[in-house]
This record gives C-alpha cells, sequence and structure tokens, in this order.
C-alpha cells in the first residue's frame, strides 16, 4: 500500500513539474501560440452550433476563458492543469484578453491521462466580477455548473437559477458540460505583462480600458461575432 501511495504522489508531483512555474512568465511567441489555439478551439466548437453552446447563453455572456489543452493525469489521485485566456464584454466591444491558471484534483481509483479544452462562460455580472479576482474557487467562491449543450437547449434555462460561470469540455471532437468544482482558478499577472509589454491590472485590461493587442484582435473577433449572431438571431 505504501508503494501505491509513493507512486501516486510520485506521479503527481511530475505533473505539476512540467506545468511552468507560477511566478515564471512564458514568451511572448508561447503566448501568442496559446491565444491562437484558444481561437481554433472557438472556431471549432462554433461550426457546430447545434452540438454546442446554446444560443441564449452566448447572448448573455459577459465573459470568456478558453483553456486550451488542460493538462490531465490520474493515478490513484488526479491532478489537472491549464493555461488559458479571458476577453470579457464592454460597453464598446470585447475587451484585449488576459491570462489565467485553472489547477485542481481529484481523488479515485483511476488510471490513464489526457488533455481537453474547457470553456468557461460567466453568464452574469457576479461572474464578471469573479474574473477580477485574483484567485477563486469554482463551486466555492464562485457558483459554477456544467453548461447545457445544442443550439436551442431546453435545459440552457436553468442556469439562471443559481450558476455565474458555465462549464465546457471538449475532448476527442465531443463537446459537453463539464462539473469543475474544486478547481481554482487564478490570475496568471506575469504572462499578461509579457504579451502587453507592461504590466496593467486585469479590472483594467477587462473593462477595456486597454487597446486589443494585434495578435489577440481574431480571437476577440470571434467571441463577439459569435455574441452579435446570438443576440441577432435568437
Amino acid at each position: 500500500m505504501k508503494k501505491w501511495i509513493s507512486a501516486a504522489l510520485l506521479f503527481c508531483m511530475g505533473i505539476w513539474a512540467c506545468a511552468p512555474a507560477a511566478n515564471a512568465a512564458s514568451s511572448r511567441e508561447d503566448l501568442q501560440d496559446r491565444i491562437d489555439a484558444a481561437k481554433v478551439v472557438l472556431d471549432e466548437i462554433l461550426k457546430t452550433p447545434d452540438n454546442g453552446i446554446p444560443m441564449n447563453i452566448l447572448k448573455m455572456a459577459t465573459c470568456v476563458a478558453v483553456i486550451p489543452s488542460l493538462k490531465k493525469g490520474a493515478f490513484l489521485i488526479g491532478a489537472e492543469y491549464g493555461q488559458g485566456v479571458v476577453t470579457c464584454r464592454t460597453g464598446h466591444g470585447w475587451s484585449g484578453p488576459v491570462f489565467i491558471r485553472l489547477a485542481g484534483g481529484s481523488f479515485g481509483f483511476q488510471a490513464g491521462g489526457q488533455a481537453t479544452d474547457l470553456v468557461l462562460v460567466a453568464v452574469n455580472d457576479h461572474g464578471f466580477q469573479d474574473l477580477l479576482k485574483s484567485k477563486f474557487k469554482l463551486g466555492g467562491d464562485v457558483a459554477a455548473t456544467a453548461g447545457p449543450v445544442g443550439r436551442n437547449s431546453q435545459a440552457a434555462t436553468d442556469w439562471k437559477l443559481n450558476a455565474e460561470l458555465l462549464t465546457y469540455s471538449r475532448s476527442k471532437g465531443l463537446f459537453a458540460g463539464i462539473d469543475l468544482n474544486g478547481a481554482t482558478v487564478s490570475q496568471n499577472v506575469a504572462d499578461t505583462g509579457v504579451y502587453y509589454g507592461q504590466s496593467y491590472g486585469f479590472r483594467t485590461i477587462l473593462r477595456g480600458d486597454v487597446a486589443v493587442p494585434q495578435g489577440a484582435q481574431n480571437f476577440v473577433r470571434t467571441i463577439a461575432h459569435a455574441f452579435v449572431d446570438a443576440k441577432t438571431n435568437y
């Protein structure tokens, strides 16, 4: 039994060792790749609206976060770590992106590993305020729930009762709501500073007070077009 526990702990330590150090910034090229990957995730989801985020959720979105290729691994003890970007709706369009981390763990008899794309959709002002915090826990600090799927999903009205953030996953082409309760979302201040070339507060960027960098314009435009389409056609 002790050998199993030791092996599990070493496995999890290996996962975290492969993740970037919490205070170490990525290169700007790496950050651009992350934004480009997030756009690809959105493009592929939006191409299949009948199996994507319901239109009445898209039109209410206040912020959208995309975490491409969340790394997950498990051997008795599970661990997950991912890096992504967030943009929020402002009075004059959608904001430039900021960089976030998602980390969490799970316990159970499981083995294997996979990479999963995640999408988080804030659906009210409370969800927007949550994304301005330096760190928050899904299901604890923030009311998060697995989001419904489908262009006009009947379940798409349930989130209005108690959700601030709707959570989705995409793995092997399958897009579905996912329970991320227990995971922690935190600001990646170092990466955001590298991408913008100077230190801006998350609040300043997400409120639209900083121009969208050229390299992020296609990502932001993709979300803006989806939002307008949902408002117009639903």
